[in-house]
């Protein structure tokens, strides 16, 4: 319908404008187009593709989007501010690109952009970080380094943040794909009840961890699965097994303030905290501590047994 409005505008305004396009931001060029490669080629009768605009919109989108960051707390315990990110207003981008192809003889355009707020700001963390309403530590053996490194790549994936009253955590979605590119390493692991290797091993002991400070929290379950065989770490029946392509821990925040989670290695310690408003009227759980006795290191083979696992 724009199309065939602006089309009726070109009898009384004719073309003038250059083919060639500058598509700026602040000031710097982002790209180049051409206004015949979004022509309908009809011969006298110069009309937008709108499948084409639609694909450079997207394309553009991509290009120019700027995620915002969230507030966080260091490790100093300084809460941290968050960044403002952008994205294409396209509404408005649209307007000036059907005034370019019909009307003017503007030969850039300047991208109209849209703030982005980060989910978490400075003023949220400071109104929850103040009750610690769920605390659990594990222990490890800091000498076999491959699962120490992902169980702190674990850690640092969970930590800083929050579940919104009534959001669902999902340890999958928010700690991600463990893959080696995106530095995990290869370490071992429960597969189909027995002892093996593979990337990402050890991160089980943090979505178990994750699991009794939250249980103590009171939160609502809503995914949580032991493995085959047990595991040192935590106490019979109080481990949550991960797998990118399997089980998964999730749980719910039922209260109605904000959580937030405090994720720490240090040497052979995996400890997490949550903590809310002081305002929260939570009901918390009695949950057994777990070992302090560290899992002796010993080669993977065929006697090995479950003193090194994921």
């Amino acid at each position: 319908m724009i199309a065939w409005i602006y089309g009726l505008l070109l009898l009384i305004h004719p073309i003038n404008q250059p083919d060639s396009l500058t598509i700026e931001s602040q000031g710097e060029n982002v790209m180049n187009i051409n206004r015949t490669d979004f022509s309908i080629p009809i011969p006298g009768t110069p009309f937008v593709d709108s499948a084409k605009l639609k694909e450079f919109l997207e394309d553009l989108d991509k290009k120019t989007y700027k995620a915002p960051v969230n507030a966080y707390i260091n490790e100093s315990g300084k809460v941290i501010e968050g960044q403002l990110g952008s994205k294409l207003y396209r509404k408005a981008f649209t307007d000036l690109f059907y005034t370019y192809f019909y009307k003017t003889s503007a030969s850039t355009i300047e991208i109209p952009m849209l703030p982005v707020y980060p989910r978490v700001d400075q003023d949220l963390l400071l109104q929850i970080r103040v009750k610690q309403i769920g605390q659990y530590v594990t222990y490890f053996n800091r000498n076999n380094q491959s699962r120490s490194h992902n169980i702190s790549l674990a850690a640092e994936a969970i930590n800083n943040y929050v579940v919104f009253p009534g959001e669902t955590f999902s340890f999958n979605r928010i700690v991600g794909k463990r893959t080696k590119e995106r530095g995990y390493l290869r370490a071992p692991v429960i597969v189909r009840g027995e002892l093996s290797e593979d990337i990402g091993g050890g991160i089980c002991q943090v979505s178990s961890t994750l699991f009794n400070a939250a249980d103590r929290a009171g939160v609502k379950m809503v995914e949580r699965f032991s493995h085959s065989k047990r595991v040192p770490y935590v106490p019979p029946g109080r481990d949550a097994t991960v797998s990118w392509y399997g089980p998964d821990f999730s749980f719910k925040n039922v209260y109605s303030f904000p959580l937030l989670i405090r994720a720490k290695v240090l040497g052979g310690q995996m400890s997490i905290r949550i903590f809310s408003s002081d305002e929260i009227d939570y009901e918390p759980r009695p949950v057994p501590g777990a070992s302090k006795m560290l899992p002796q290191e010993i080669p993977l083979d065929a006697n090995a047994d479950l003193r090194m696992l994921d």
